[in-house]
């Protein structure tokens, strides 16, 4: 490959991959809602992590990729693992467990951007503009109307608390990541995230749940997408984007799971979208081209 051909392939990959980070976040939400049938909520994360970690130590492991050298830098690490795949993950399907809306709940957590913009001039010295805070709140504009028909009354103190502390893990881990894991290496780095992930979670389900996962064809078929798909996949793209972005920029596409989860639903799943989610999902594309342009 010519340089010219190398860098043109590094360009379309670059303008490729947000959209393509959206798209497999937001089919995490629809298989989510596929996995609880036959598993536990914690005890799904668990082993979802354990094989996300196992495929991803073979795949650094193939490529001769080097793995963390200092007790900090796999600190560092498990910290990430636990902020955003433990804490964030296992505190939304808390939530949904305890008959929190699914609607509700991705409503808090998509207050991440607004979050992750006021701490970014805090933690990271990334000011977010005038311009930036406009779409940042036309983005949870538009995310509220998508999700204003599914918003409904339920779930205990308990279930809020979870969907919060879901957020604020969500947040955190996004700077922690910015500014600690540029140096780290995707492969080898995010399976010691899993690995961490991964003990304590099955801990905790351990203490909590029965542990019992009915192996049907579905939950197989859920399994290995959100293991190749997301864990893989979409979470290397995720740490890229963060990597080459400021984190309010980054944070920014999630308002854009929301309106996509819901399109994806209407076919599968017969959920309708009124006139008020398509002006929603409109502001939210508005607020997100703002928030990066």
């Amino acid at each position: 490959m010519t340089k010219s051909a190398a860098y043109s392939a590094k360009a379309d990959l670059g303008i490729a991959a947000p959209g393509l980070f959206v798209v497999l976040w937001s089919s995490a939400f629809i298989t989510a809602k596929l996995a609880v049938i036959d598993a536990e909520p914690l005890t799904f994360l668990g082993v979802r992590f354990v094989l996300a970690a196992a495929l991803m130590a073979l795949l650094a492991a193939a490529l001769s990729a080097p793995w963390p050298s200092t007790v900090r830098a796999i600190g560092h690490a498990a910290a990430v693992g636990l902020l955003i795949h433990a804490t964030y993950l296992g505190g939304v399907f808390v939530a949904i467990r305890h008959g929190l809306p699914s609607g509700m709940a991705a409503l808090i957590v998509s207050l991440q951007p607004l979050l992750t913009g006021a701490l970014s001039g805090l933690l990271l010295d990334e000011p977010v503009t005038p311009r930036q805070w406009l779409g940042l709140g036309l983005g949870i504009v538009g995310t509220g109307l998508v999700l204003e028909q599914k918003l409904g009354v339920g779930g205990d103190a308990w279930s809020v608390a979870s969907a919060f502390l879901a957020l604020i893990a969500i947040t955190l881990g996004t700077i922690y990541q910015k500014r600690f894991g540029a140096g780290m290496d995707l492969r080898t780095g995010t399976a010691v995230q899993y690995v961490a992930s991964a003990v304590v979670l099955l801990a905790l389900a351990a203490g909590t749940e029965t542990m019992h996962i009915d192996w049907t064809p579905m939950l197989i078929l859920v399994m290995a997408w959100m293991t190749l798909a997301i864990s893989l996949g979409a979470i290397t793209l995720y740490f890229v984007l963060i990597r080459r972005g400021a984190a309010a920029r980054v944070a920014s596409l999630m308002y854009l799971v929301p309106p996509l989860t819901a399109l994806i639903a209407w076919p599968l799943f017969g959920e309708t979208l009124g006139p008020l989610a398509l002006v929603g999902m409109a502001l939210a594309a508005v607020g997100v081209a703002l928030a990066n342009r």
